[in-house]
């Protein structure tokens, strides 16, 4: 049963406004709805690895590179059961379960690779506090990583 466009939420009268004034197309649609779930999923997921990481490098006395492996892990596994099953929901191909998780872990790889450059020179060789590659790994890493997994991974 299809609600009124005045209880539908307010991302989805703007898009559908846009839409029908021939601003966004039914694939653009598709792609920024993508984009929001995947944006709240790898925050979700962000929020893991900077907690275990956070907690690992204050808490425990761990060394920033490994407190930030360790809740990389905990986070890759966060992202690869809300992304299959939300962010991505219906897109692409889902016959080969292997192929597609073997590529989410290969990106996962990447994304930690490119993170993990941010804590080594802002925290290690910068000196800077613990928290400084936070604007990189919430802003700048995770573009990189939708591209990838909308294309490559899930695509």
């Amino acid at each position: 049963m299809h609600r009124p466009l005045e209880a539908r939420p307010l991302l989805w009268k703007s898009a559908n406004h846009m839409r029908s004034a021939g601003l966004l197309s039914a694939e653009r649609l598709v792609l920024l709805g993508q984009l929001v779930r995947y944006g709240i999923s790898g925050g979700i997921a962000s929020l893991v690895n900077i907690g275990v990481y956070h907690a690992g490098v204050k808490l425990a006395h761990l060394d920033p590179n490994l407190a930030w492996t360790i809740g990389f892990l905990a986070a890759a596994t966060t992202g690869y059961i809300i992304h299959s099953r939300w962010s991505f929901r219906g897109h692409g191909r889902r016959d080969n379960v292997w192929r597609q998780t073997s590529r989410f872990f290969i990106v996962s790889l990447v994304s930690f690779a490119l993170n993990s450059v941010w804590v080594y020179m802002l925290v290690q060789h910068f000196k800077l506090p613990i928290w400084a590659p936070y604007p990189f790994a919430l802003f700048v890493t995770p573009l990189l990583v939708f591209w990838l997994n909308r294309v490559w991974v899930f695509g």
